[in-house]
């Protein structure tokens, strides 16, 4: 039976140098990849794939792609959380994992994308973060090279799962409560990133409230940034009766802006973090428990490894009024 060290005495380079090839590892010069295909084709050699599949312990090796919040100096609550639940359940489906930044990856084209999660032995990934302009990671989805979960994000085909809240009606449903508790009817509504799938639903949301509720709508971009927040709140908020925000982080440096001013107005948030209930003013917020949201990432792509289709998941939410007392242990 000829083997990888056959492979590579007859292309006359290491036996990484062959192994970099056959699982289309990146920087690999193309002259080296033509000799050891060359190699391959003459000796009819088979990588022994599937016995290696059934020698191992674990049923696949996965990716946790994430792209971390520089919008604050805070410790990304949220990333860790989604890291802690995919780790959990990545033990419990036997699954290898690993955790790549997307400042890993954001600079490669659609073939360097591939090759470099190949490389990994990738087999599966969930996708954390994802925008409207990442146009590469959209192009790995549909090329189905992968199985993939994107959680907030709407793509589903055949080797494609989405996974996350109703952020929509999630929106509505805290704004509402926050609107129908206080009087006034115009509101502030500090929106995440312009191009966020998420912050769009979110928008919308938020304007069919206001038709439906007769309210005068002022909308500005916070970009899930505290500082900017803060800023926004301190010129607009004034003259307006609630503030609503696309994410605590915000609402987090709206209402501190609101202390400094010396003034008082609602506020909403929009994730449930633990820093909520430091802030020293109760608000309402969405909470969403992300590491089970992950988790269940986790567990739909199992489901996509083993076999099955593409679909979109519906994870419960609920909303809340962060404590102090309620987080402290």
């Amino acid at each position: 039976m000829v083997s990888i060290r056959d492979v590579a005495k007859e292309a006359g380079v290491a036996i990484s140098t062959v192994s970099k090839v056959l699982n289309n590892y990146p920087y690999v010069s193309e002259s080296t990849k033509k000799k050891v295909t060359e190699a391959v084709e003459r000796l009819n050699f088979v990588p022994n794939q599937v016995a290696a599949a059934l020698s191992s312990k674990r049923s696949g090796r996965i990716a946790l792609l994430l792209k971390l919040n520089m919008k604050t100096q805070a410790i990304d609550e949220i990333d860790m959380q989604y890291i802690s639940g995919a780790l959990g359940m990545a033990r419990e489906k036997q699954l290898d994992c690993i955790t790549v930044f997307y400042s890993v990856i954001e600079k490669m084209n659609l073939e360097e994308m591939t090759r470099y999660f190949t490389s990994q032995s990738i087999s599966g990934i969930v996708i954390f973060g994802m925008d409207n302009d990442d146009k590469v990671l959209q192009k790995l989805i549909e090329s189905q090279t992968f199985k993939i979960v994107v959680v907030d994000n709407p793509y589903v085909n055949e080797n494609t799962s989405a996974i996350g809240i109703d952020h929509y009606q999630a929106q509505y449903d805290v704004a509402w409560k926050t609107i129908s508790e206080n009087t006034g009817n115009k509101i502030l509504y500090i929106a995440g990133m312009r191009n966020s799938f998420v912050t769009e639903e979110k928008i919308r949301a938020m304007e069919d409230l206001s038709k439906k509720k007769k309210l005068k709508l002022f909308i500005r971009n916070g970009d899930f940034s505290e500082l900017k927040a803060r800023n926004i709140a301190l010129r607009y908020a004034k003259n307006k009766d609630i503030v609503v925000c696309g994410s605590d982080l915000m609402a987090i440096g709206a209402m501190k802006a609101l202390m400094d001013m010396d003034i008082f107005r609602p506020v909403c948030g929009f994730d449930g973090i633990i820093l909520m209930g430091y802030v020293g003013k109760q608000m309402n917020t969405v909470k969403q428990d992300f590491a089970n949201v992950s988790a269940e990432a986790v567990c739909e792509l199992n489901r996509l490894l083993s076999g099955s289709t593409g679909r979109n998941v519906r994870l419960p939410h609920k909303l809340v009024r962060m404590k102090y007392e309620d987080i402290i242990c």
